[in-house]
Formats: structure tokens, sequence, C-alpha cells
């Protein structure tokens, strides 16, 4: 049985010697694995197209359950993540995100396309890296079920004043309203982007803007609010945070 999509790379692991695993993300059949029967030899037309962080169209052919490459011709290579280190880390983290929150075999196609748009931008620099890693982590946290109420203070009821995302209750409310838990200052701006990126329609959820300020907030925010919803930590993120702070410090 041969099946054509379009996939999405997240993670390649080498295999014996020359084979590759691969986790993809599809548009057709959500998650998969895959084998890449000699991906990692010189003279392998499926080379380019199995990398990690490559979209391609791929012919699967399946046996019994498992899926291999049979064909990938690359459509999207976001050649511009590899030759920065910074954007590689902080690429290979959304990836990490996308790959534990979506679900085998269970077409997500917004997902996809959440994860695409946000590479592309980070590949040709069309924002900086922390205005893209908020609205990537925002959007991925609507569309995995964990969409933060952001209407109206969750204690009192009305329109937030000064703002704070208390993380226990997975709300927006008032300081002095704030309640229990472990609470992350927003203020009215950087709440406004997380109630745009929540709605925006798909193409469009970058196009906002924030002062430096209010872009750190809504990014603690929303860095804070994806680690606590999904309980864990994510090591490509630490790694890019050791990334940044090195070059912050070279430069």
């Amino acid at each position: 049985m041969f099946k054509t999509l379009n996939a999405l790379v997240l993670r390649e692991v080498r295999y014996k010697e020359a084979d590759r695993i691969l986790t993809l993300l599809t548009d057709s059949e959500g998650k998969l694995t895959v084998k890449a029967r000699g991906a990692l030899r010189k003279s392998s037309r499926t080379a380019a197209a199995t990398q990690q962080l490559t979209f391609a169209e791929m012919t699967l052919f399946g046996n019994r359950g498992r899926w291999t490459v049979n064909e990938a011709v690359v459509k999207e290579g976001f050649d511009g993540l590899r030759s920065d280190m910074e954007k590689l880390a902080l690429a290979s983290y959304f990836a990490e995100c996308v790959e534990a929150l979506s679900v085998e075999d269970q077409p997500e196609p917004e997902l996809l396309q959440l994860a695409l748009n946000c590479l592309y931008a980070l590949s040709r620099g069309l924002h900086t890296p922390e205005k893209i890693k908020a609205a990537f982590e925002t959007r991925l946290m609507c569309l995995s079920g964990y969409t933060p109420e952001l209407r109206a203070c969750s204690v009192c009821g009305r329109e937030p004043e000064k703002p704070v995302l208390n993380l226990d209750y997975g709300g927006v409310a008032c300081r002095d309203c704030g309640g229990a838990g472990e609470k992350i200052e927003l203020g009215s701006e950087a709440l406004a982007a997380m109630r745009y990126l929540s709605s925006a329609p798909a193409k469009q959820i970058l196009s906002f803007n924030l002062a430096d300020e209010d872009l750190r907030r809504l990014s603690r925010a929303s860095e804070r609010y994806l680690l606590r919803r999904t309980e864990r930590g994510f090591s490509t993120l630490d790694y890019w945070k050791k990334i940044r702070n090195f070059t912050s410090v070279t430069t």
C-alpha cells in the first residue's frame, strides 16, 4: 500500500548503519513514525528530505501497520535555520513541543500550519525569535485544548485591572484579585496580544506589535503557561536559552 502526503520531520534518529527513524507530522494522517532506509548514505535520494525540520512530499509504503519512505522531495528546507545555531535550537524546541502535544494517526492540519508558519518566519527572519516563540507557545496551547480563560477576571468577572495570568487557575485576573498560586504579570497590552493569538486567522498570528517590555511579559507568560500545562520540561528549550545567553554575553 502506497500513500503520498506532505510531512514535516519533527525528529530523526539514526538506526543501524544507514537508516533513519523519523517522527513526522503529516497533513492527512497526523503524527507518524516511519523508517527511511539508506537515508544516511551519500547516494541516497531521500537524504535531504528526511532531515529534521524539513517539509517534504513523501510517498510511504505501508505493510502490517509499519511505514517506510519510498520517495521524498523537499518542499521547504528552512535553510535559514541551519546557518544560525540560535534559530536552529529554537526551531528544535518548536518540533519537540509539537511532537509532545500531537497524537498518533490523528490529523491535525492547524497544528501543522502553525509549525510551518513559525518555522518559515524564523528561518526568513521576518520577526524576532522572541515574538515568534511567544506566538507559537500561546497558539499551541489553544490548539491543544489548553486555551487560557482570557475574557474576564476569573475572580471578580470584570475586565482585569493590571492583569496577571494565574498559572494555577489557567486564567487572567486583576492583580488585586489574583488569588493564591503562581502568577505572571501581563499588563493590558500583553493580555490583548494573548487574546489576539487565541483567535486570529492562522496566517495572521504574527500580525501584532508590542513594545519590548510588553513582549517580554508575553514571552514569560506563554512559556510558563506551556510548561505548567504540559507538566514537563523541554531539553531543547534549555539548550536554546544557553545559546541565547552565551550570544548575549559575547556580543
